[in-house]
Parts: structure tokens; sequence; C-alpha cells
């Protein structure tokens, strides 16, 4: 999970996928992945300094970096003491906005006054996890000649960025603490290379705010963005609004809720590289076809969905009766049921706490432009462990929460709509199981339309025929609901 969260190019994502798949075993595999891991000589000649203000981290800050992404992980810890006394989540205190810009109890991870508070209150914490040994606080050393190396402020970017005097440009933490003005209230020595602990956390907290680019700020003054059909009735209360590109660093971010029985549809600038977030969505067709940086699924049920590829991880939560249809580089649920995902996926999918009836399928379907998109995010059809789930909890011996759907279950998809692009046929292809039912059905089809051309019926016979086999059709249309997918594709 925090190597998908690195910002890895694209093409280094790929050649790593060809090495991976022509592993043979798990041993080969590691293997490979302990000389991807190894420092190399220029990795070596990189750590140090200040020198290298734009390289490539060493491996010495991926480890750093890697210890502060497990720290944050409390983040959504719960405290049984502060919740008798009520100061613990879910109260009014802790409470985030919802897409209507009201107050509501939601997770903390889209909480971005949360975020703030949290690394304000731990941040001593936090650089003590960076220090050297030797400068931990129970060594010789007092507070005020502890040193904080150049390296540990370049791990600390992974959670920290900013800008100078109000500029448009995002510099990461490690470029803006060697800015000149900086130094001096950072306490950076050009001698030791190094910063002095007390004066960068008093720095650092001086300087510290909310995310302005983040979820709130959506909320608060994004666009407001006309991408479903605003009629009478409850699809008023649809709701999309987008934090677009202020800052060309920054990945845009699209808040989507309350669509109810419509189709929606987009290709567009303004979903590349978003962090996309659907909540309440019921009875709905949405189709997202750009690449995508993450996307999280909250409360939704009775709707499928069909994204662009995704670049990190697509998490369901609360969902209930949700098809979804992508290539991502990771995927997990929490608390669904009756969810069913067509996969392409070179990791094990992730079965959280409380899923039940859970169906995976591999990918099923293409648009002109989806090979395209997957090479512009790094992802290949090899290695694919759509059918590989990991179930992690307590729940982790239950081999009842999911299945692998049934090749008689399996149908096709067609997105239908027209782009330009060179892709016609799903990517990496589909296992025999399924594509053997799929030319199955294929060749009834064909054999029907034959018997029917041989019967030499007449000109009337013919016309009533057809108009028998629509009304079978449409019937089977209404018992399915895909008349309202069919009727909503109509502008």
């Amino acid at each position: 999970l925090f190597h998908s969260l690195r910002r890895r190019d694209p093409p280094r994502r790929l050649e790593w996928a060809e090495v991976e798949a022509a592993c043979a075993n798990v041993e080969e595999l590691e293997r490979e992945r302990s000389k991807a891991g190894a420092p190399s000589r220029a990795g070596r000649a990189r750590t140090g300094g200040p020198a290298w203000p734009n390289a490539s981290f060493s491996p010495l800050s991926d480890t750093l970096q890697f210890l502060l992404f497990l720290y944050v992980q409390q983040l959504n810890k719960v405290s049984l003491r502060r919740s008798l006394v009520g100061e613990e989540w879910p109260s009014r205190r802790s409470r985030s906005l919802s897409l209507t810009g009201k107050s509501a109890a939601e997770n903390k991870n889209w909480n971005d006054q949360e975020h703030c508070a949290f690394v304000q209150s731990h941040l001593s914490s936090l650089l003590e996890l960076l220090l050297e040994p030797e400068q931990l606080p129970d060594s010789s050393h007092p507070n005020r000649c502890r040193l904080v190396s150049y390296e540990a402020i370049c791990a600390l970017s992974f959670l920290i960025e900013g800008t100078v005097s109000r500029s448009r440009r995002v510099r990461p933490l490690h470029q803006l603490a060697l800015w000149r003005p900086c130094q001096e209230l950072n306490g950076y020595s050009k001698v030791s290379k190094a910063f002095s602990f007390p004066k960068l956390e008093s720095w650092l907290r001086s300087c510290l705010t909310t995310n302005p680019f983040g979820m709130t700020a959506c909320l608060k003054i994004g666009k407001k963005l006309t991408w479903v059909q605003q009629v009478e009735g409850t699809t008023r209360r649809a709701k999309i609004a987008c934090r677009t590109r202020v800052a060309p660093e920054v990945p845009p971010v699209v808040m989507m809720s309350q669509v109810y029985k419509q189709t929606l549809a987009k290709s567009s600038d303004t979903l590349v590289g978003a962090h996309v977030r659907i909540h309440h969505c019921n009875e709905s067709f949405i189709y997202l076809l750009s690449p995508l940086r993450c996307v999280t699924i909250e409360k939704c049920w009775n709707s499928t969905f069909v994204l662009g590829p995704v670049q990190a991880t697509v998490h369901l939560q609360d969902c209930d009766s949700v098809k979804v249809v992508v290539v991502c580089h990771r995927v997990s649920l929490s608390s669904t049921s009756g969810c069913t995902l067509y996969l392409l996926t070179p990791t094990q999918p992730l079965l959280l706490s409380g899923n039940q009836a859970v169906s995976f399928a591999p990918f099923h379907t293409h648009y002109p432009k989806l090979e395209d998109h997957m090479a512009q995010v790094g992802l290949a059809t090899l290695p694919n462990h759509w059918d590989k789930p990991l179930l992690v909890g307590k729940e982790s011996g239950n081999t009842g929460v999911f299945r692998l759907l049934p090749p008689d279950d399996f149908y096709g998809l067609a997105v239908p709509f027209e782009m330009e692009g060179d892709t016609t046929e799903t990517p990496g292809g589909l296992p025999q199981a399924y594509q053997k039912v799929l030319n199955q059905r294929e060749q009834k089809m064909q054999l029907l339309q034959k018997m029917v051309k041989e019967a030499g019926l007449t000109r009337g016979q013919r016309k009533r025929f057809q108009m028998l086999v629509e009304d079978k059709f449409y019937d089977w249309l209404v018992e399915t609901g895909n008349c309202q997918q069919l009727d909503s594709l109509v502008p």
C-alpha cells in the first residue's frame, strides 16, 4: 500500500510489472524485490546533503518515509477513555462537512482539519522518529543540541509540502527548508548540513496550515459541476464539486454525491490524475473514463461504476449490491454486501472487516483510450491477481466471505460511448473458462439467426416474429432494471 502511494514514474511501474510477471515462483519474486530495494552506488552517492535537492531520495529516505506512513495510521485510533467523556469521534467536535456543506460525522480520512491537528499534536514524535539513534531523547544529548538530518526532511516531504510567499508553485518540504530566508528560522547549519531540532519544530508549527487543495476546500470553495441532468424530483439532490488545479503539482479533487437513478458518463481533463470520492449514489450507472489517481466509493447501493485506470487504490466502504469495473493498482473493501468487482490488478484484493457475499470476476470491457490511459498510470495486463483475494483481520479464516463469479453468470460489458482511440478488445483477454462461455453464447446467437434465415418466413411472419422478440426483450429489460440504464443514455 505504501508503495502504491509513492509517486513513481509510470515507465518504472511498467518495467517492474514486466519483471514481476516473468517470475516463475514466490522465491524468484522475492529475489527480484531484494534487488530492487538494495541501495545502488548512485543511491549512496545521493545521501547526505542538500547538494541534491532535486535528486531521487535514497533508500534511507524511503525507509524513513515508511516509518512515517506507519505512524500516521494512528489518525483513526479510537480511545475508549475519551469516548466515555464525550471527546472521541464521532463527536460534534470532530465532525466534517458533507457534500451538501452541512456538518456530519464522517471518516477522519476526509477531514483536513483532523489531519492538521494530528500532525501539530504529534510533531515532536514525528521528528524524533526520524532522528539518528545517538540523537534520541534518552541519550546524552540535551534537546537543544539535537540535529535533524537533511535526509529526515526529505522523508518528511512525504507528509508536508507548501509554498513560498503565497506562490502558486507547490514545493516539497526539503526544498522549502533550504530556501535562504527560512534557514535562520529552522536552524539549518551549512557546517553540519542538518537542522536544529527545537528551531525546526518551532518553524513547522508556525507555518503549518490545513491543506488548501483537500476535501474540505473542495466542499467549501470548489467549482460545482453540471455533470448530471437536474430534473424535478429526487435527482435535484445530486451534487458534484471539483477543486481544480490551482497549482500544477497538485492533483484535482472531485466529490460526487447523491446521484440517483441516472447514467453519468465523463472522460474529462478534470478527472485526469484526480482523487475521486463517490458518496451516496444509488440506482445509477457511472462511467468515469479517464486515468485517475485514487477512488473511494462510500454508502452506495444498486449501482454500477465503470472506471478508467486507477494509479493507486480503489476502496469500497458500506456499499450494497454495487458493481465496480476497473483496472487499478490495488482494491480494498470494508463493510460491503453483495458487491461484484470485475478487476485487472497486479496486487491481491484486500477484504477488510464486515464484508458479505463479495464476488470477484475478471475485467471484461474496453473503451478506445483504455490502453493509453493504462500506460499513463503505469499499469500493465500482467501480473493480474483478481482471483487471489486476501482476507485481513478476524475474518481471515472465513473463505465464505467471497467467491469467484461462476462462468455461467458472467456476461460481457459494452461501454456505450464513442471516442477516438486504438483499444478494440479487453486488455489481456479473458481467462479460458469465461471466454468459453461467451463464445458458446455467440454461437447460439449465430445459430438462431441462421434458423430464422432458413425458416422461409413470409414478410408478415418476419414482422410478427420481430415484434415478439422485441416484446420479450423489453420484458427482460424491465425485470433486470436495465431499461432505466438505456433510457438515461438518451440526452
